[in-house]
Formats: C-alpha cells, structure tokens, sequence
C-alpha cells in the first residue's frame, strides 16, 4: 500500500515547484544589436532587446531586469551614478557600415552614399546610441549634408535601421557592422573609412534593485568578460573591448 503524504506535505510541495518555475530565472536587458550574441553567451537567461536608452528608461522605472548590456557606456554610468547600477565594465566594441538592399542598390562606397539624392535613408534617432554614432560619422567625413537631400526615417534602434534597409523601405542606412553580418543575404555593408569611425564601446552593469538576483548577474557578466563570452562576440564581429 502506497504511503499517503499529509495534505499539508502536499500543498506546500506544490506552492514550492510552482514558485520555483522562472523564479531563479536571470533577466538580461541588451542592446538590440546584442539579440543575436547574448543567447549563445548563455542560453539560460531571460532576454529584453530594445534601444539602449529605452532600456535604461524601463530599469529606472522599476523594470526587473538584473544585467543591463548596453551599445553606449552612456546609460550604463547614468544608472550607476544614480545608485541604479553597479560599476560598469566594458565588454565589447563594433564598428560602423552603411548598410544597402543586398541586391540592386548602386551605392559601392561611402563617396556613393555622401553623393545620394532623392533616396530614403534609415538612421537611429538622436537618443539611441546607433543615432549619436552615425551622427558622429557624418560630421567625421563632412557628409551632413546627405540628410538633408534625402527623406530621413529615425529609428528606435539598431534593428529598426537593418529591417528597414533589408525590407527595402529605405534604400541606404547606417549601422554596426554586426548587424549586416546577421542580415548576410538581406542587406550589405559598404565600408565607412577609419577617419570617420566613431568610438563604439560596449558596457555592462548589474543592476541594482529589490528582489535582483546580483550574484547570478555578476556570473554572467565574469561570462561575457571572459574567453567564452569574447569567442561569442568575436564570432558575430564584434570587437574586443578597449584595454583598461
């Protein structure tokens, strides 16, 4: 004869198997060009991919997210100097393409795209990292003047720009060249010269809130620093992030 747990054995047996279930689950909050890298850092985790700012705006809200992965070190050390985050660590850095349809544009070269008129062109708005750094790459090359003679769409972030351009809303953007490499088929990248790259820098933080599970964000953040996380990145072209 099976033996009969008590009622109350029971019960809270199965109050702690369903408060258990995504209970320890890390959340991860990153940077829309990280959605392809971060899962194959660690599957385990819980991810949120969006515009960096607009990550840093939903943490200062209340969001649950435990590690903050941003395309800036701006947001990173906003939150840590309001006590929202801990120290930051840079992580990675990437570089900037133009980005075209992979098939039927004519534009071959940065001069090509600084020559457009009449073209639609998919830039991330002025608050989302991608926007500052493409911003900053026409005012590098002189090239200001190619917003002015297009029509102009500002992204929410860096996906915004690659779908546009793949589904052929836009016929030119500016974005990492990781995201190109991810859309290999779908748009191509056409090299900006070194003197008109920007600085593009990666950082991290874990974030500090009520209920955070710091001690597991602080592992994947040991992860994301370490030969694993860097092999990850490097395979999907990001850069190494800048010596201390």
């Amino acid at each position: 004869m099976t033996a009969r747990l008590p009622l109350v054995a029971i019960l809270v047996a199965a109050l702690a198997a369903a408060g258990g279930c995504g209970s320890g689950e890390l959340t991860v909050y990153g940077a829309s060009s990280l959605k392809q890298v971060l899962p194959r850092v660690e599957e385990g985790p819980a991810y949120s991919f969006a515009g960096s700012d607009a990550l840093a705006r939903q943490i200062r809200d209340g969001a649950p997210a435990d590690l903050f992965a941003a395309a800036s070190p701006r947001y990173p050390r906003e939150l840590a100097r309001d006590g929202l985050c801990e120290s930051p660590v840079p992580f990675a850095t990437n570089t900037l393409a133009v980005i075209v349809p992979a098939r039927g544009s004519p534009v071959r070269s940065f001069g090509e795209f600084e020559r457009l008129e009449g073209a639609r062109l998919a830039i991330g708005e002025a608050a989302v990292p991608v926007g500052t750094y493409s911003q900053e790459v026409l005012d590098r090359a002189g090239s200001e003047a190619v917003l002015e003679r297009n029509t102009v769409s500002d992204e929410q972030d860096a996906a915004g720009v690659v779908s546009k351009v793949a589904l052929g809303s836009a016929d030119a953007g500016l974005a990492y060249v990781t995201d190109a490499r991810a859309a290999a088929g779908r748009v191509r990248a056409v090299r900006i010269p070194a003197s008109a790259q920007p600085t593009v820098v990666y950082e991290a933080c874990v974030v500090r809130r009520s209920g955070a599970r710091s001690d597991q964000a602080r592992a994947y953040l040991e992860r994301l620093t370490g030969p694993e996380g860097q092999a990850a990145l490097k395979e999907a072209g990001f850069g190494p992030a800048p010596a201390p």
